[in-house]
């Protein structure tokens, strides 16, 4: 170290192994030294022959300078540009409790029911918030934005088209749906043969051409309509009806589902949610209970543990699309828990009669703004309105506002039929309203002049008709009702939280998931106003932080992946796959080869990529693998061969989904471009590549990013998450554009995300990772990942055998263990074995993926050697339980495996009939004295909750029946 330099570097604090313990992991794994374990592992032929040029590390304190600087240059005005994005106010209790605790951020998918009964509470509780408001009784537990949520109802409902409608393909959409949404339905439509029809639904001519139509409700302009007479028509064609919801709006308009709406979606980001310049946000889809098996996403479901008690778990779980494969209808697998936590949360603080009164003060606030407008002689375009009013102005007078508002620092809409958009928010105030006002007053070379106000005439003042008036009751359940002071609202959040187990507790070794460490400093970011309030659609030159950014992200993405650029726009992982195989099929197209529509995929693949290039109007054909878990060459050739008038893409991932380097990846690739095809790389494995090789090296076109795996956005419970595309040169024009903002290429596809840049919030997180790390640090993080796995597999293959490994018995960053034989020795499933090891405070590695019976395990760089001991010595120990139960020295039955896991209740409940004993179910091993999670369920009943569907918050009759029931 030199003598001035301070030696706190953050590539000690991420990369939980010691350089010394690296060393000494990697000779008991029968190497002299890491390199020579890298060696042995990556293949040469692929090997980066230089160092990344990302440059040298930031110091964490160093990163928060620039941080700081680069806040300075976004410009925080007064935006009133609405489009589905408005200012809100995050109580500080939601914000310093969940979108700023560990506890919350780096838990997993609720797969693992029994310690997640938090998180799946918080999301019921969200579930509960969209069917009551849109009067619709299923909703699931978020989705990715209102733009995706849209278009994913239009592919519902045209799988759902019933026989007599097989012929029907277009789809009406109504020009008042925000313009952001329409372009991404338009993505979405064209590649799966789906006429659009946009247009005005008060003169559109309905018929048996269409199998469905969207509108917006208020719509772009504001307005408020009553779509029950075009609903009526739509029904006797057999048409279905999705409403596009502002939520807020709807604790005081009818909601659609009481008008007829088959389905309904929006988002959810005015439920205290920030801007973030775009996201990320929790959207909402609800829908009618006969289509509870076709609804894209996750659901929350109640059921019962095997003790009888109430428990969470999601519902009917192989309805999940991306499960399903090639024979899928959606590709959605990462959501937006963590917001859709937190607007769930937002409802629960402000409860039902609180929520009203902040849609009345808004809706107020724009009856003053609307009237003292109209006084200064502006003309309004919409009749009705909530929230957003429109002003119909000429070219000369849309200048001087513009120029007037600028000098105020606000932003307005400024439409390009020289009407103007004004949206207010929860966050405007009345002394706001005023500025507004003479802005406009202003511009005209009026004078305004605050009158004496009689507040009664606004409330009795209608801006709608009262036929569209809400009359039915919302958010009834206690919950909604009993947490309204800080001190109980944070009791509940930390009562909920001590239910999840999360990294605070524990490593979560699943493989394909990456759960490294989301250190506070990449976090900070996040919450400054500077970067979670920027609107995503305000003058560019309003956002010189963030482009600057995004400038550099892009740059340092090309950089390790080897390509020659980057879009940021998907915001999550099977979005980027969508996207990379939509920019293949744009480019095929361009040069004349758009008939080309078959997609190899490897039997090993991941759910999502079948299911994506479905999406993608692809015709799905499965390679097969071979006994070493490779792709199958000779397989592999006989159907590029059979399909190679029509071969578009290969779908690949690297190091394989099975842990291991294929070493005739090249060659992979090499026969996929000699039969006209295109690679894809699914990046979910990129954390084993990083500085030591790369995606452009082995012969791919393109790939995503998993930026909440190998770039350090925490999974939130579910999401958020971001995929990024990165692509080679002949693939750049084609990059996804935006509707609203400028972002577009040459012959950009239309867009695949609600805003330009994604979720955009969250994208610092990853920049912030990169720049502490540097080259030199991160190319030691994809080393110490190699290590951790292989380190694993030094300890345990004895026990558990490694399945697949390669040529030089080395695995990548993740492993697969063999479970299988335990059924037939013992009678215990690879699931027993994953809930055990619950009552030693651990999360299950990946179940029964990519190959059922098996555990992966992915330990990432940020594990200490420690932890991974502890690890080991767990899974050893559960070894020689079940070896008790192959010995007759326990009862095959009635075991700790069978019973696990076990609860504190079970441990100190009067009653024990199990023939062992509490300590050995509830402290295995002695440091878990010390150190003890506890489940708060036992094992779950996922058939009872399947037949007994309950996926809200149940009324409060329900609760007094129960108790008289008692």
């Amino acid at each position: 170290m030199r003598p001035f330099e301070h030696p706190d570097k953050f590539e000690r604090r991420h990369i939980g192994p010691s350089v010394e313990d690296l060393n000494q992991m990697a000779f008991e794994c029968g190497a002299n030294s890491v390199d020579e374990l890298i060696d042995q592992t990556v293949p040469k032929d692929i090997r980066l022959n230089r160092a990344l040029n990302i440059g040298e590390p930031l110091s964490e304190f160093e990163y928060l300078k620039k941080l700081r600087e680069l806040a300075s240059k976004n410009k925080i005005f007064k935006t009133y540009i609405g489009m589905g994005y408005y200012p809100t106010i995050l109580p500080s209790v939601i914000r310093r409790n969940i979108l700023e605790n560990p506890g919350w951020y780096t838990q997993y998918t609720p797969y693992q029911a029994e310690i997640s009964q938090g998180r799946l509470e918080a999301l019921l509780n969200y579930q509960t918030v969209v069917t009551d408001l849109t009067g619709l009784p299923i909703a699931n537990a978020s989705l990715l934005d209102e733009g995706t949520a849209a278009a994913e109802a239009m592919i519902m409902f045209h799988n759902l088209r019933k026989k007599e409608k097989q012929n029907s393909h277009k789809f009406f959409v109504s020009q008042e749906l925000f313009t952001q949404t329409i372009d991404v339905i338009k993505t979405r439509a064209k590649l799966l043969g789906i006429e659009l029809v946009v247009g005005d639904h008060t003169k559109i001519e309905l018929n048996n051409d269409f199998f469905a139509l969207i509108v917006q409700y208020p719509a772009d302009s504001g307005e408020i309509y009553d779509y029950t007479s075009l609903f009526d028509k739509a029904d006797k064609l057999g048409i279905y009806k999705i409403v596009a919801a502002d939520l807020l709006s709807l604790t005081l308009l009818t909601p659609p589902g009481e008008f007829g709406a088959d389905c309904v979606v929006g988002s959810t980001q005015r439920f205290g949610v920030p801007m973030g310049y775009g996201g990320p946000h929790a959207a909402y889809m609800s829908t009618k209970d006969e289509y509870k098996r076709n609804i894209p996403g996750r659901i929350i479901g109640v059921s019962i543990d095997a003790q009888g008690n109430r428990a969470l778990r999601m519902a009917l779980q192989t309805r999940e699309q991306h499960i399903k494969r090639e024979r899928a209808t959606s590709n959605i697998c990462t959501a937006q828990v963590l917001l859709a936590v937190m607007a769930g949360m937002y409802a629960v603080y402000h409860g039902p009669e609180r929520l009203k009164q902040i849609a009345e003060r808004i809706n107020n606030h724009t009856k003053f703004l609307s009237q003292s407008l109209k006084q200064l002689g502006y003309s309004q375009k919409n009749q009705n309105y909530f929230d957003t009013i429109t002003l119909m102005t000429d070219s000369h007078l849309q200048s001087r506002i513009h120029s007037e508002a600028l000098s105020k620092e606000i932003n307005l809409r400024y439409n390009k039929d020289y009407s103007i958009g004004i949206s207010l928010s929860e966050a405007t105030n009345f002394e706001d309203v005023v500025e507004l006002i003479e802005v406009f007053a202003k511009a005209t070379n009026q004078n305004f002049e605050v009158k004496n106000i009689d507040e009664k005439e606004y409330e009795s003042f209608k801006s709608f008709p009262s036929s569209l008036k809400r009359k039915s009751e919302y958010l009834t359940h206690p919950v909604f009702n009993s947490y309204h002071s800080e001190t109980e609202m944070m009791r509940y959040i930390k009562r909920l939280e001590n239910k999840d187990l999360s990294l605070v507790h524990s490593m979560i070794p699943l493989g394909s998931c990456t759960m490294k460490l989301n250190a506070a400093t990449e976090m900070l970011g996040v919450t400054m106003p500077e970067f979670a309030e920027l609107h995503p659609f305000i003058p560019q030159d309003q956002a010189l932080g963030y482009k600057e950014l995004f400038h550099e992200l892009e740059k340092d993405l090309a950089e390790i992946t080897g390509f020659e650029a980057v879009s940021l726009q998907p915001n999550s992982g099977a979005q980027g796959e969508y996207s990379g195989l939509s920019v293949i099929r744009a480019y095929l197209e361009d040069i004349g080869q758009g008939h080309r529509n078959v997609t190899l995929i490897p039997s090993s693949a991941h759910g999502t990529n079948p299911a994506s290039a479905v999406m993608a109007g692809m015709k799905v054909i499965v390679v097969n693998c071979d006994a070493q878990g490779n792709i199958d060459i000779q397989d592999l050739k006989k159907k590029a061969e059979a399909n190679k008038d029509n071969l578009a893409a290969l779908m690949v991932t690297y190091p394989s989904t099975h842990g291991v380097f294929e070493e005739s990846i090249k060659e992979i690739c090499e026969i996929i471009h000699q039969y006209g095809g295109q690679v894809y790389m699914d990046g979910a494995n990129l954390n084993a590549q990083v500085g030591l090789t790369n995606p452009a090296i082995i012969g791919a076109d393109v790939c995503h990013i998993n930026l909440h795996k190998t770039f350090c956005i925490p999974h939130g419970g579910g999401g958020p998450g971001m995929g990024p595309i990165a692509v080679a040169k002949h693939l750049v024009p084609y990059l996804p554009g935006h509707s609203v903002v400028d972002i577009n290429k040459e012959k950009s596809i239309h867009s695949v995300s609600s805003a330009p840049w994604g979720s955009a919030g969250i994208l610092i997180i990853s920049y912030a990772y990169i720049k502490m790390m540097g080259s030199q640090g991160l190319t030691n993080a994809t080393k110490a990942a190699i290590v951790n796995a292989n380190y694993i597999k030094a300890k345990l293959e004895k026990y558990f055998p490694a399945l697949y490994s390669g040529l030089n018995g080395r695995v990548g960053h993740e492993l697969i263990f063999d479970m299988r034989s335990f059924k037939h020795s013992a009678h215990i499933e690879v699931e027993d074995i994953a809930k055990r090891l619950m009552d030693y405070g651990y999360h299950a590695p990946t179940v029964s993926f990519p190959v059922p019976g098996t555990l992966m395990v992915e330990p990432t760089e940020s594990e200490s050697k420690a932890e991974l001991d502890r690890f080991c010595e767990v899974m050893i120990s559960i070894r020689e339980e079940i070896r008790e139960i192959e010995e007759g020295k326990a009862d095959p039955n009635n075991n700790v495996l069978k019973n696990a896991p076990h609860t504190l209740q079970m441990l100190i409940s009067d009653k024990w009939d199990f023939p062992y004993s509490r300590e050995r179910a509830g402290f295995p091993l002695k440091w878990t004295r010390t150190n003890k999670f506890w489940p708060s369920v036992a094992r779950i009943d996922n058939a009872y909750g399947d037949r007994n569907l309950v996926c809200s918050c149940l009324p409060v009759s329900e609760y007094a029946e129960e108790n008289l029931a008692d």
